[in-house]
């Protein structure tokens, strides 16, 4: 890991610690509840910190002043990476163990079939898994409901040598896309997803992931290609849990032979090796 990279330093009272690129910052992190590992001095050193305000918008309370953006490398990829006004960064260090998954399945794939496998990316955000198909050597399919996210996940397309491979980007709410798919009778050889919370499409429509996602996930193994397909789903819902995921994914992959399994996505520090756990996933793929 070089200084030009990723990689959690340390976490602990409810935060943690990074180095992004050429900078440190400090973000909330609820789950680590325990005490962080480094001295005090080494936090109190960060460029910036995002602190949230209980219900208030949280904000970035700065000791250097942030670029609007700046490239990190995530061998084989490169994201440009923004301190947005929530918090988030635009890259998830937790995916990073899906995007070797999304790539191997995709390999395997159009080694079987002989062209590119087509996925599917919904709630597809800035990238990384859609990048991860690309770089498989997939037709893509990107699916958000910000334009300017979309444009973000371009952009990294583009950071990453990936701006000519095949892909739609699509501005679009996911369930409108899906029920104008379904209309296709395309299916899809991988369904990737990572749905939010709570949201909004492009036209104010709301998502809510308690009463969607049941529904949506049915949607989704109604598009899915009938043999050698796989589906991931990803999730950093509360109260979302790796067998709550799995039995989604299950439902959704129906009667259809493979192998599923179920996990937590965490990040590792860099150095003593402790995990930080970061959302949940389950995933299928057929034989």
């Amino acid at each position: 890991m070089t200084d030009a990279s990723y990689a959690l330093l340390d976490s602990g009272d409810g935060r943690k610690l990074e180095r992004v690129g050429p900078l440190t910052l400090i973000r909330p992190a609820p789950q680590a509840v325990w005490r962080p590992r480094l001295e005090p001095s080494e936090w109190k050193a960060a460029d910036a910190e995002f602190i949230r305000r209980g219900d208030e918008p949280g904000g970035w309370k700065v000791r250097t002043d942030l670029p609007e953006r700046w490239a990190v490398p995530f061998p084989p990829f490169t994201f440009q990476v923004q301190a947005t006004g929530f918090g988030h960064l635009g890259v998830f260090p937790e995916q990073r163990e899906s995007w070797g998954w999304i790539g191997d399945r995709v390999r395997a794939l159009a080694a079987v079939l002989g062209r590119p496998p087509r996925v599917l990316n919904l709630f597809a955000y800035t990238g990384g898994s859609t990048l991860a198909a690309l770089r498989g050597g997939a037709g893509a399919t990107h699916v958000d409901a910000s334009r300017g996210v979309v444009q973000w996940a371009r952009d990294n397309a583009a950071a990453s040598g990936l701006a000519d491979a095949p892909c739609r980007w699509l501005v679009d709410d996911v369930k409108v896309f899906l029920r104008r798919a379904a209309n296709q009778g395309k299916p899809y050889e991988g369904i990737i997803l990572d749905p939010p919370t709570f949201g909004r499409g492009p036209k104010g429509q709301v998502w809510k992931i308690e009463p969607e996602i049941a529904p949506l996930m049915d949607a989704c193994g109604a598009l899915l290609a009938p043999e050698g397909a796989f589906l991931l789903l990803s999730c950093h819902t509360p109260g979302f849990t790796p067998t709550t995921l799995a039995n989604l994914v299950a439902g959704a992959a129906g009667n259809r032979p493979g192998e599923l399994a179920q996990g937590e996505m965490v990040i590792t520090e860099a150095e003593g090796g402790r995990a930080l756990p970061s959302g949940t996933f389950a995933r299928w793929s057929g034989p």
